[in-house]
C-alpha cells in the first residue's frame, strides 16, 4: 500500500480575473431600443436596463474588501445570462464597444464591438473563480480535496467552453491557445487532487503510480503549451516554472511508486533504469525551474532524496545479489496511466427560463413565434417519420434473409441456442445417456433388494404357522394359545398390499427400460462434445487463388457494413435536426420587424439541407437492400443454405427432442428410485415387526411346550 508519511500537500495555481473598463451599458442599450424598437419600448424596459447596466458596474468595480468567491461567482454567472439574453433579444451583438484587460498581462487590453468578446471575458473570469475556490481549499483534509477536485473540473470545463467560443483579435487570454492550456492545467491540478487522496487512502502502488502519472501527462500537455507561441513570452516565469517543476515531480512520483512494485517483483535492472532517468528528470527542471513557490522546491527536493536513498538500496542490492543487467532507456516502456479528472459540464447559464426585455415581444410576436414553431415541429415529425419507416422496413426485410445467422454459420460454425446448450451441458454434466443406464441399473438393484425382504419376511411368517401346526397336531386340545394365521394376519396383510404396489412398479419400470431401449438411438445425439458437432456445417467454395475470402460474402458482407454505416448517418441526422431545432432562435430577428411571413418562408429553409440528405440516405438505403437481396440469392445458391438450413433445423430439433425425451426418462427413474428407497426402509421396519411376532411366538411355543411336558398335566387332567 502506498504510504502518505512523506506526502506533501503542494500548492496550487489558481487563474486571476479579467479587468474591465467602465461602461455606460444602461445608454448604449437604451438608445438600441429606442432606434430598432420604440421610445415607448425603451421608457419600459427601464427597470431591466438599470439591473443589467449594475451588474456590470458591480463586476468593473474594485471592491474592498473582496467579495467572497460565492458571490462572485453568482454574480458572473447572472450578468453572463444577462448579456446572453440581450444578445438573443435585442440583436445588438456589434453596437457596444467593450474593453477588456488581459489577465496575465494587465497594460495590454483589448476594445471590441462584440458582444462575443464579452462573453468570452466573464466565462474567462468564471473559469477563475472556480480555479480560486479550488487553490484556496484545505487539500490536506478530505472535504478540501474534495471541494478542489470539484471545483479545478468546473473551472476545465468553463475553459473548454470558452476554448469552443474563443475570440479572435482580442487578448491572448482569450484565445483558443490559452483556454485550452488552461483547461489542461485545471485538469492536472484536479488528477493532482485525486493523487492526494489515493495517497490519504493507502490505495496499492499500482493504483497510486497510474494515477500520478496520469497527473504529470496533464501538467506536461500545459507546459508544452506555455513554451510555444503564442504562450511562450506571455506568462510571468513562476507560472511556468511552477507546472514545469509539477510535470517533473509527478512523473517521479510515478516512477518512484511502480519501482515499489519493480522491487517486490525482483525487477531491480528496470528499477535501477528507471530511477535513474527519473532522477535526471527531476534535476533538470529544478536547475531550469526559477521563481516557483519555496513549498513547491521543498517538495521536490524531499522527493528527490527519496529516490536517491531508493536508487542506492537498488544498485546496491544489485550489485551484491540480484547482479542483474540494468535494462536500456530505449527498452522502457512508457509507464501506464489512469485519467480520473475531466472537465465538468458548464451550469448556470441556460437562459431559456431568463425573463429580461420579455416585455418587447409584442403578443402579434408571440403568435408569429408560435406558428413558426408548429411550422418546424412539422418539419421534424414528417422527417422523423420517414427514418422511422425506413428502419422498420429495413429490420423486416433484414429478419426475412435471416442474414446474420447465415453469415455467422459460415464464419463460425452452427451454434446451438444458449438454453437448449446449457440443458445439453448439464445432462452431459450428469453423464449424459449413459448415466441413464446407470440410473436404471440403481432402480432394478433397489427392486430386488425389496423384493429379498418381502420374500424373507414370508418365509419366516410360514415357518413360524408350521411350527404352531405341527405342535398343535401333537398337542391337540391342550394346545389352547391362538393361532399364528390369525395373529399374523395384520402383518400378511400389509405384505400383500406392498406385493401389490411392487408388482405395479414393476410394469412401470419395464415401459422405462422399453423407453429407453426404443429411445437411445435418440438420445445418442447428446453424447456429442460440444453439441455443436451434431449439426451440420456449411461447406464453404473454393478460395481464390489471391487467398483473400469468397468473394460472394465478402461483397455481402460489405454491403451489410454499408447499410450499418447509413442507419447510422439517419441517427445523425436525426440527431442534428433535434439539435437545429433546439438551437433555433428567430426571436431576435422577429423583433426586428422583419416580416414574419417572408421570414418564416426564409428562415425554414435552413432545414433544407438536413431533410435532403435524410431522404438521399433513405434512397441509398432502399437501393442497398435490394442489392443485398440479390447478393443474398446468389449466397443462399453458392452455400446451399436451402439444404442446410433445412439439416439444422431438424438436427436441432432432434437435439430438442433428445433433450426433452431424456428429461422423461430421467424424472421417471428418479420417481422409481425414490419409491423403492422408501419401500426399502418401510419394509425393513416391518421386517424387524414381523422378526419381533415371530420371536415372541417362539418364546411362548417353548414356555408351553415345557409346561405340557410336566407329569402333573396327566394327574390332574390339564
Amino acid at each position: 500500500m502506498a504510504s502518505t508519511s512523506s506526502q506533501v500537500v503542494m500548492p496550487m495555481l489558481s487563474v486571476p480575473e479579467k479587468k474591465t473598463s467602465f461602461l455606460d451599458l444602461h445608454k448604449f442599450l437604451r438608445d438600441h431600443i429606442s432606434s430598432n424598437f420604440s421610445s415607448h419600448d425603451a421608457s419600459a424596459s427601464e427597470r431591466e436596463l438599470s439591473l443589467v447596466h449594475q451588474m456590470r458596474s458591480d463586476l468593473a468595480k474594485q471592491q474592498t474588501p473582496p467579495p467572497s468567491a460565492g458571490s462572485r461567482l453568482d454574480l458572473l454567472l447572472q450578468y453572463y445570462r444577462a448579456i446572453s439574453v440581450i444578445e438573443r433579444r435585442l440583436g445588438c451583438d456589434d453596437s457596444i464597444p467593450f474593453t477588456w484587460h488581459d489577465a496575465f498581462r494587465s497594460n495590454k487590453k483589448s476594445s471590441l464591438k462584440s458582444i462575443d468578446f464579452e462573453k468570452a471575458s466573464i466565462l474567462f473570469n468564471i473559469g477563475a473563480v472556480h480555479s480560486q475556490i479550488g487553490s484556496m481549499a484545505e487539500r490536506d483534509t478530505v472535504e478540501g480535496r474534495k471541494i478542489a477536485y470539484a471545483e479545478f473540473q468546473k473551472a476545465a470545463g468553463v475553459f473548454r467552453l470558452l476554448k469552443e467560443n474563443a475570440v479572435t483579435g482580442a487578448t491572448v487570454d482569450v484565445t483558443a491557445e490559452c483556454a485550452g492550456m488552461l483547461e489542461i492545467l485545471m485538469l492536472a491540478q484536479a488528477q493532482e487532487c485525486m493523487f492526494d487522496k489515493v495517497m490519504a487512502d493507502s490505495k496499492g502502488v499500482t493504483l497510486c503510480s497510474k494515477v500520478a502519472k496520469q497527473a504529470g501527462k496533464f501538467y506536461d500537455e500545459a507546459y508544452s503549451a506555455l513554451t510555444v507561441p503564442p504562450l511562450d513570452q506571455h506568462f510571468d516565469r513562476a507560472w511556468v516554472s511552477h507546472v514545469q517543476l509539477k510535470t517533473a515531480y509527478f512523473y517521479t512520483e510515478a516512477v518512484s511508486l511502480y519501482c515499489i512494485d519493480l522491487h517486490q517483483k525482483e525487477d531491480i535492472g528496470q528499477e535501477i533504469a528507471r530511477l535513474k532517468l527519473s532522477i535526471s528528470s527531476l534535476s533538470d527542471a529544478k536547475r531550469s525551474a526559477k521563481g516557483a513557490p519555496s513549498s513547491l522546491f521543498e517538495a521536490v527536493s524531499k522527493l528527490e532524496t527519496k529516490i536517491n536513498q531508493n536508487l542506492e538500496t537498488a544498485v546496491k542490492e544489485n550489485n551484491h545479489v540480484y547482479l542483474m543487467r540494468v535494462t536500456p532507456v530505449s527498452s522502457l516502456s512508457e509507464l501506464p496511466a489512469a485519467v480520473l479528472a475531466q472537465p465538468a459540464p458548464v451550469e448556470g447559464l441556460d437562459i431559456s427560463s431568463e425573463t429580461l426585455f420579455s416585455n418587447l415581444i409584442s403578443e402579434s410576436g408571440r403568435k408569429s413565434l408560435t406558428k413558426y414553431t408548429e411550422m418546424v415541429d412539422d418539419v421534424l415529425r414528417t422527417q422523423l417519420d420517414k427514418i422511422k419507416l425506413a428502419k422498420e422496413v429495413c429490420k423486416v426485410k433484414l429478419q426475412e434473409m435471416d442474414l446474420f445467422n447465415s453469415i455467422g454459420a459460415v464464419e463460425n460454425g452452427s451454434t446451438v441456442p444458449a438454453e437448449l446448450k446449457a440443458q445439453v451441458e448439464a445432462i452431459q454434466d450428469r453423464g449424459g445417456p449413459g448415466g441413464l443406464k446407470v440410473e436404471l441399473q440403481q432402480l432394478k438393484d433397489l427392486r430386488r433388494v425389496n423384493l429379498e425382504l418381502m420374500v424373507q419376511m414370508e418365509e419366516m411368517l410360514q415357518k413360524e404357522e408350521r411350527e404352531d401346526s405341527q405342535y398343535r397336531a401333537r398337542y391337540k386340545e391342550k394346545w389352547n394359545r391362538p393361532e399364528s394365521g390369525a395373529l399374523a394376519k395384520n402383518i400378511r396383510d400389509v405384505l400383500s398390499k406392498y406385493s401389490e404396489n411392487l408388482k405395479e412398479a414393476g410394469v412401470s419400470d419395464l415401459k422405462i427400460e422399453r423407453s429407453m431401449s426404443e429411445n437411445f438411438g435418440i438420445l445418442a445425439i447428446l453424447d456429442n462434445e460440444p453439441i455443436e458437432s451434431a449439426l451440420p456445417s456449411l461447406a464453404r467454395p473454393a478460395i481464390y487463388v489471391d487467398g483473400s475470402e469468397d468473394r460472394t460474402l465478402g461483397t455481402l458482407k460489405l454491403s451489410l457494413t454499408k447499410l450499418e454505416t447509413l442507419e447510422a448517418q439517419l441517427e445523425s441526422l436525426e440527431k442534428n435536426l433535434k439539435e437545429l431545432k433546439e438551437k433555433d432562435d428567430i426571436l431576435p430577428k422577429l423583433l426586428g420587424g422583419a416580416s414574419s411571413e417572408e421570414l418564416f418562408k426564409e428562415e425554414i429553409k435552413k432545414y433544407n439541407p438536413i431533410c435532403e440528405e435524410i431522404s438521399k440516405h433513405i434512397q441509398m438505403g432502399e437501393q442497398l437492400l435490394l442489392q443485398i437481396q440479390a447478393q443474398n440469392i446468389e449466397f443462399v445458391t453458392q452455400f446451399r443454405l436451402v439444404e442446410y438450413k433445412i439439416s439444422f433445423a431438424q438436427n436441432l430439433e432432434q437435439i430438442r427432442t433428445a433433450v426433452a425425451k431424456f428429461g422423461e426418462i430421467k424424472e421417471n427413474l428418479s420417481e422409481g428410485i425414490k419409491f423403492y428407497a422408501s419401500l426399502q426402509e418401510v419394509l425393513n421396519k416391518l421386517k424387524q415387526q414381523s422378526s419381533d411376532f415371530v420371536m415372541t411366538r417362539d418364546i411362548q411355543c417353548q414356555e408351553m411346550v415345557e409346561i405340557l411336558k410336566k407329569p402333573g398335566w396327566r394327574i390332574f387332567g390339564r
